[in-house]
């Protein structure tokens, strides 16, 4: 039993020595050129597969901001996971909830790394569309639309679908930013931009228990905002029905309730 809690002892000084090296000691006993491969194999990888995950956070930042990232990431952070395809979202815990923000870090940082998180779980969803009842190619404004259990839809202070290397707000936007993610029957992700119209009338859709049409929808959504010219409303909340059901975001309709 001492041998084994002696063993134990020593996973447990090599793990946190291979998490902060520059605090912990390595296990009695092993030569640091050795131990050099392992430091610098799970720091590699790990930096690398976050990388590859966060692209465009990545871009941003230079060699030493990333590292930073990393480091912490593997002193602070306790993955509940031993999956490497999960890290990411490990990864976003550890932004949001326990990194200590440095005046040099952008504004945006968790809300980019939320957008660019989001598109690697959509990918990955087991979830699954019940299509029973479901008519592919019915009247969107007679019947009841039906949202894709694979459409998430999130609002953001920053424009995020937008961040790159030549633009990186300063400040929140005045009014939400609205995107939709969704993924299509050949697995492929996209995003649609949203206005708070259209994010209405999402999701109005999405909680449609009283099994309303997609004209009726509609023409609340009008009269809650006071749109006067009701019919030119519909008009183009048709076609914006008919844009989602071609990007798959609507599966398609029921019979509306009688």
């Amino acid at each position: 039993m001492a041998e084994q809690r002696s063993f134990q002892d020593k996973q447990y000084a090599f793990a946190a020595h291979i998490r902060d090296p520059e605090h912990r000691p390595a296990p009695e006993g092993i030569d640091d050129r050795r131990m050099a491969i392992y430091r610098d194999l799970f720091f590699n990888n790990i930096r690398s597969l976050l990388a590859k995950n966060y692209p465009v956070l990545r871009k941003l930042h230079s060699d030493d901001h990333w590292d930073r990232f990393i480091r912490q990431f593997m002193q602070i952070h306790q993955s509940k996971t031993p999956y490497f395809l999960e890290l990411p979202e490990e990864f976003l815990n550890f932004l949001r909830d326990e990194y200590e923000h440095q005046v040099d870090d952008f504004p945006f940082l968790v809300e980019l790394a939320h957008y660019e998180y989001i598109e690697l779980a959509l990918s990955i969803s087991t979830e699954s569309n019940n299509l029973e009842g479901v008519d592919p190619a019915g009247d969107l404004l007679a019947n009841i639309p039906i949202k894709s259990v694979l459409t998430w839809v999130y609002a953001y202070q920053y424009p995020v679908h937008r961040i790159s290397k030549d633009f990186q707000p300063v400040s929140p936007e005045d009014q939400p930013v609205y995107l939709a993610v969704y993924r299509q029957a050949d697995d492929k992700v996209g995003f649609l931009d949203l206005n708070p119209v259209t994010a209405s009338l999402l999701n109005a859709i999405d909680e449609n228990e009283a099994g309303r049409s997609g004209e009726d929808l509609l023409r609340e959504i009008a009269a809650n905002i006071n749109y006067v010219n009701v019919d030119a409303f519909i008009q183009h909340g048709a076609a914006t029905l008919k844009e989602m059901w071609q990007l798959e975001i609507l599966t398609g309709t029921r019979a509306a309730k009688t």
